[in-house]
């Protein structure tokens, strides 16, 4: 299902603004004290999607989420897509979005402020609830091996971001790779826009999600006879989606049962599934130990340094 120009100069612009849209008078006032004080009637039901790729695509991409929920929950809905994983949290935890397609890191940062995120479902690819992540090198610069990673400036995407920062990171670490001692990391907020700088060779390397890598090199948007994929990372499991557990019980059963039913190839591709299944906080817990690993404050994740 696709949308006109005009309605994608729109997007774009929701998506830009989303800061304010969210933070301001989407859902009402600032955060409150219990689940029941939350429970309100939801004229439109407010869906925050992660800002893995260019905001306007993922906008775009998503309308067909957008009918089928609407359909399904009898409710408008209302898509926004974050300039930063930084405001998805910050959205999320002031309880300004019913619903929220968070990736893993981003989701342990916010639930370590917002124990009222309840964790509902996860997306199924290939059949496994677990991703990986790839580093990436630029050939013509004779990166083909982590070795050649030293002295030269790696690509990350968000500082929040699993895929293309914690587990990227985790690998080098494990090549005995140190940030700010063996090669100097630069964040570009997304992982198409990492693909891009090493293919570019802006940067010499990069992390990044090997599903978003394989979308890349499938859609002709990255040429991979330009890079060399040095090594991939550990099982990361899957992105998350979460509910505001103050919502009305009818409708927080309604929307578990919309994503575990649904089933439309057409709808599940923008958000890289094959289907969702029941998921739990605990589920998460190696992404927990990963930052530990590393050393890396949530609360400075959220503040991007």
């Amino acid at each position: 299902m696709g949308i006109g120009k005009g309605e994608v100069k729109r997007a774009v612009g929701t998506a830009a603004c989303c800061c304010m849209v969210l933070l301001a008078s989407a859902c009402g006032g600032g955060p409150k004290d219990s689940p029941d004080a939350r429970s309100t009637a939801v004229k439109t039901l407010v869906v925050a999607l992660v800002p893995d790729e260019d905001a306007a695509t993922v906008i775009q991409d998503n309308q067909g989420l957008k009918s089928y929920l609407e359909t399904t929950l009898d409710v408008p809905v209302e898509l926004v897509v974050s300039t930063d994983y930084s405001t998805l949290i910050e959205a999320a935890t002031r309880n300004k979005s019913h619903l929220t397609y968070f990736g893993p890191l981003s989701y342990v940062i916010a639930r370590s402020r917002a124990p009222f995120l309840e964790p509902f479902a996860v997306r199924l690819k290939d059949g496994a609830s677990t991703y990986k992540a790839v580093l990436i090198g630029n050939r013509e610069q004779g990166i083909h091996t982590f070795d050649d990673i030293k002295g030269q400036t790696v690509a990350l995407g968000d500082p929040a971001s699993t895929g293309s920062r914690l587990f990227p990171q985790l690998r080098l670490a494990d090549a005995g790779l140190q940030p700010n001692v063996d090669y100097q990391p630069v964040f570009l907020g997304a992982h198409d826009a990492v693909a891009k700088a090493v293919e570019r060779g802006t940067a010499a390397a990069g992390g990044l999600s090997r599903t978003i890598y394989d979308k890349l090199v499938e859609q002709g948007t990255i040429n991979p006879d330009k890079l060399v994929v040095l090594g991939a990372s550990s099982p990361i499991p899957q992105y998350p989606w979460t509910m505001d557990s103050g919502l009305n019980e009818d409708l927080r059963h309604a929307i578990k049962q919309s994503f575990y039913d649904l089933e439309d190839p057409a709808l599940l591709q923008p958000l890289r599934a094959d289907g969702f299944v029941p998921v739990q906080d605990s589920d998460y817990d190696g992404v927990r130990r990963a930052a530990d690993v590393l050393g890396l404050s949530l609360q400075d994740l959220v503040t991007g340094s």
